[in-house]
């Protein structure tokens, strides 16, 4: 007998026997795919049977699915090619499920002594997640104006849908924004729209405990402003150069851009763009008088307009090509003099100042100024005059300046001569001539009133020679000036030691301190010795 005709006494079996409560199948559901393979798992390990059964229950039937015993599996016909039994665990495994695979599938386990140990659990087949669609009402709106609702389809089985920006989730407000779930779709209502509410691209994401999938990403173009339109600068100066560079800027935000026009004291210019220019302007041929100026910004698709608060200013001509002329011949400290005047291509200028260095120049014993300032006297120069004069012409709109480099020659002075006065035989000897003087001076050297080859800075002696010990004088002499000074250095030769150090300081001054302690003390001792002695009357 084998185990197909041996199924309807099992089936009995199983109903009457004694039956074992424990746990054979884990809890359910399992979903599976529609079209792929499941297996159907226990939780017995090894269990010691006769027979094990799994039946099919789709709600309206009972189907038996196979029977494992161990002479082998026996699979019912409208599963065969399709089940199999682990005959080793129980385990059920389907393949190319099928929509009417659906449903609980019980486990009985029967043992020798006709005991039945029995299960259940329920099989979920779920149709893929495809074909994932946004529908909107819309793919252009108007802020505020417009209601916007987006529809998501897909096909699948126990499907969850998300709105996504990204990764981040659209959440409904319960006011304007509202989010409907049935079972195939989705729908999002956003009312009175606004830019910020779907500023980049959205998902439908619709998804089952097996699968999910993702919609094509959906661009809302909202439509918005202008708002507040504004100029740059907010607040240009007073008073503005003639032909510099400037220009105002218009801006609102605006989708689509803005269209811009320029209005001066509310009249129309013909003058369009986000951008006016001083040459705009000029060519108007406005006086120096301060006029209002506004942009006026305009939405083809809003059909909304609005205006950019009025910025005021002038226009005039600013100082330029500032220059400064002083004298082209050689100055020299003490003999000559300057004369140097600032002077502008075109602007005037309301003021003149005056620097040295960076310094302001101010009326002095030396110094004098015309009485517009726009010319400084210096007479006579000194070597202080040397230096970068800057002339600064200033009026309401403007600032300009000039330089002029004034160098004044001077000089040699304070001639010195750095060295030791007195050497040991076979000493170098290093002596070193440095003055003031501008250009910087030449040197020559004499030694005891006679002309040497020497003409740098410094005099070197290589192992001195008692010869070398007498006058070595440094002649310093500026060539533009013509002026000569020296300075006499004397050295000493001395033999090998006679410049060894004595007694140092600290000694000699403690030796001065106790001759003066002796000293004062036989003093004292002296009167002491008078007053005590009696002096014998003459008469």
């Amino acid at each position: 007998m084998d185990v197909l005709s041996l199924t309807p006494l099992l089936l009995l079996l199983s109903f009457l026997g004694c039956c074992a409560g424990q746990n054979v199948l884990p809890d359910g559901p399992v979903d599976a795919i529609l079209g792929k393979s499941v297996t159907l798992k226990t939780l017995v390990d090894k269990p010691v049977y006769v027979f094990i059964i799994w039946n099919h229950n789709d709600g309206s039937e009972q189907t038996h699915v196979a029977t494992a015993s161990h002479t082998g599996v026996k699979v019912n016909d409208p599963y065969t090619g399709r089940v199999t039994v682990n005959q080793t665990n129980g385990y059920l495994h389907l393949e190319g499920l099928l929509a009417s695979d659906n449903g609980d599938y019980s486990i009985n386990i029967i043992t020798a002594d006709g005991t039945t140990i029995t299960g259940e659990i329920h099989l979920r087949v779920l149709e893929p997640v495809s074909t994932v669609v946004i529908t909107p009402s819309l793919t252009e709106a108007t802020e505020h104006n417009s209601t916007v609702v987006l529809i998501c389809d897909a096909k699948g089985s126990y499907l969850k849908f998300a709105w996504l920006m990204g990764t981040k989730a659209i959440v409904a407000d319960g006011k304007r924004i509202t989010l409907k779930e049935e079972k195939l779709s989705s729908t999002l209502t956003i009312t009175g729209v606004l830019r910020t509410d779907l500023p980049t691209p959205v998902t439908c994401n619709a998804t089952n405990n097996l699968e999910s999938q993702n919609s094509a990403p959906f661009s809302l173009i909202v439509h918005y402003g202008p708002d507040k339109v504004s100029i740059t600068p907010p607040n240009p100066p007073k008073f503005l150069r003639s032909k510099s560079n400037f220009s105002l800027s218009c801006a609102s935000p605006s989708s689509p851009p803005a269209t811009f026009s320029w209005y001066q004291n509310q009249q129309l210019l013909e003058v369009t763009g986000p951008v006016l220019t001083l040459e705009a302007i000029e060519a108007l041929k406005l006086d120096s008088a301060v006029v209002n100026f506004t942009c006026r910004a305009n939405n083809a698709k809003t059909q909304r307009a609005d205006s950019s608060p009025a910025v005021s200013f002038a226009v005039m001509e600013a100082i330029s090509g500032a220059e400064v002329s002083g004298p082209t011949s050689v100055l020299i400290a003490r003999n000559s003099s300057a004369n140097l005047s600032c002077r502008a291509a075109s602007g005037q200028a309301q003021s003149v100042r005056w620097e040295q260095d960076g310094v302001a120049v101010s009326s002095a014993a030396r110094r004098s100024f015309s009485p517009d300032m726009s010319s400084m006297f210096i007479r006579p120069l000194q070597k202080e005059d040397t230096g970068e004069f800057t002339c600064l012409l200033t009026n309401p709109i403007s600032t300009d300046s000039a330089s002029y480099r004034l160098l004044v020659n001077y000089g040699p002075e304070a001639v010195q001569v750095v060295g030791d006065p007195a050497v040991e035989v076979d000493t170098n000897v290093v002596l070193t001539c440095s003055a003031a003087s501008v250009p910087p001076a030449n040197f020559t050297w004499k030694f005891n009133g006679t002309k040497t080859e020497v003409k740098t800075a410094q005099y070197q002696i290589q192992a001195a020679r008692y010869k070398n010990t007498g006058m070595y004088m440094c002649e310093a002499h500026n060539a533009v000036t013509g002026k000569t000074s020296t300075y006499t250095h004397t050295l000493s030769v001395k033999e090998e030691g006679a410049l060894d150090e004595g007694l140092s300081d600290g000694a000699i001054a403690g030796i001065v301190i106790a001759v003066l302690i002796t000293l004062g003390a036989a003093i004292a001792l002296l009167f002491f010795c008078r007053q005590r002695v009696p002096v014998e009357s003459p008469y």
